[in-house]
């Protein structure tokens, strides 16, 4: 799994940074990727990434303030233009019905595929045999949410070494024996997955938060998540700017991040005061409360590895 950063500024874009959208590539998808937020310009970013519009499958919008969906109708009607037919789910705040479908009806811009809009609250949105999606309510201006996505714990490594030794050759019955089957041989022997295969790997938590000022609902949605996004809009000197504006400091973000037990932050959401150069200001400010911080640059891959695998290599 990866996440890409189209967008970091707050409010609009500079000629450094662009507005806020955030690109997860899934595991094993197949080229298909979900989108968090979608500000002015999303499509133009999007260009210059390994991604194909057709290929977007989920879209997930924190709150309506412009820099966060205000290139929503061109990116629709894009995806539509290059010939895309399969479904795109969008979930958000009461309201995204009204903006998308009055922005396609009043532009006369008709979509090749199905649209299925969500009007969100909170709780699970989303699961399938892979993911599972929830959601909370922050603190900001307007209703903003937070996005938990967790990924089911994978089966673990089949011993094919052990198999072979069993007289078991590879073939169909390996296949149910990862899948956590038991198997019955032609011989009358059961071989129990437990015994055949390794623990099973984790799966992995990416939480992507709206803008917020410091809350419980973050620290509870981000609760020992291997990655958190948080907005990070002011550096501390203007703490009170934020509290007024219902954002976060850098330094805020870290505490949340201490206080939820996470393994990784992301800052983004920067204030157009910061040049590219100051983001590394905002970053060694938020290390100073939790040391794994990054502060996000755009168009770069965040590779999000597994724990349990990090945990294995480092021994």
């Amino acid at each position: 799994m990866e996440l890409w950063f189209l967008g970091t500024s707050a409010g609009m874009p500079v000629p450094e940074r662009n507005v806020t959208s955030i690109v997860l590539r899934m595991s094993q998808s197949g080229g298909k990727f979900w989108m968090f937020d979608c500000g002015e310009g999303t499509q133009h970013q999007l260009m210059r990434m390994p991604f194909r519009l057709t290929r977007l499958e989920k879209l997930f919008i924190t709150h309506l303030h412009g820099d966060h969906i205000f290139g929503l109708p061109g990116l629709l009607s894009s995806r539509s233009s290059l010939g895309a037919t399969e479904p795109l789910d969008l979930y958000g705040p009461e309201g995204i019905r009204e903006f998308i479908e009055s922005a396609l009806r009043i532009s006369g811009s008709h979509l090749s595929y199905t649209l299925q809009i969500h009007e969100i609250d909170e709780g699970t949105i989303y699961e399938d045999e892979t993911y599972k999606v929830e959601t909370a309510k922050l603190e900001h201006r307007v209703d903003s949410f937070g996005f938990r996505v967790t990924e089911h714990p994978r089966s673990g490594t089949l011993n094919a070494e052990l198999l072979a030794e069993m007289g078991i050759p590879a073939g169909p019955e390996y296949g149910r024996l990862k899948a956590g089957q038991d198997v019955l041989l032609e011989d009358g022997r059961t071989i129990h997955s437990v015994d055949v295969t390794g623990s099973p790997l984790p799966g992995r938590v990416i939480v992507v938060l709206g803008d917020t000022k410091p809350c419980r609902s973050a620290v509870e949605l981000a609760r020992d998540a291997d990655l958190l996004v948080h907005e990070a809009t002011f550096g501390h000197e203007l703490v009170e700017k934020a509290e007024e504006y219902g954002h976060s400091t850098a330094l805020q973000a870290a505490q949340i991040a201490q206080a939820a037990g996470i393994k990784w932050l992301i800052l983004t959401h920067f204030s157009t005061r910061y040049k590219l150069g100051d983001l590394v200001l905002l970053e060694e400010e938020a290390r100073t409360v939790f040391e794994h911080t990054d502060a996000a640059l755009e168009l770069q891959p965040y590779e999000i590895p597994h724990a349990a695998l990090t945990s294995d290599a480092n021994e």
